[in-house]
């Protein structure tokens, strides 16, 4: 019997290969991923005064900076994401999302809400 995490079929996008993947510099071919940056929010009305900036045109990544409650990189990005990598619904909307720049961005409104919080996603990019 071969030990238990070699060569087994099945572990695709499970614990396998998910658990570093913001550091992938490259998504597994066929595999599917976005580009996202994000705000999160323990509390709903500090994400409502996030949303608020948003909407008064204020960049993307200022309000993620001044906002967000993670230890995302500046700016709010979390790099590419893999699907199975990502909380339930805010894999969701990730993938729900169309492709924005920072110009325009396209994002959640209402929030997400997960076990971490209250997100406010925009995805920059697929593949």
């Amino acid at each position: 019997m071969p030990p238990k995490g070699k060569g087994g079929k099945g572990g695709k996008g499970a614990a396998s290969g998910s658990a570093d993947a913001d550091k992938k510099e490259k998504a597994p071919k066929g595999g599917t991923s976005v580009k996202v940056r994000h705000i999160l929010c323990e509390k709903h009305g500090k994400c409502m005064e996030a949303m608020e900036k948003l909407k008064a045109g204020v960049r993307f990544s200022e309000v993620a900076s001044q906002y967000s409650e993670d230890k995302a990189r500046q700016g709010g990005d979390l790099g590419w994401m893999t699907r199975g990598s990502m909380v339930g619904p805010f894999q969701e909307a990730a993938f729900a999302l169309p492709v924005s720049s920072m110009d325009k961005p396209v994002y959640t409104d209402p929030p997400v809400k997960t076990k971490f919080g209250y997100h406010i996603i925009m995805v920059e990019g697929k593949k």
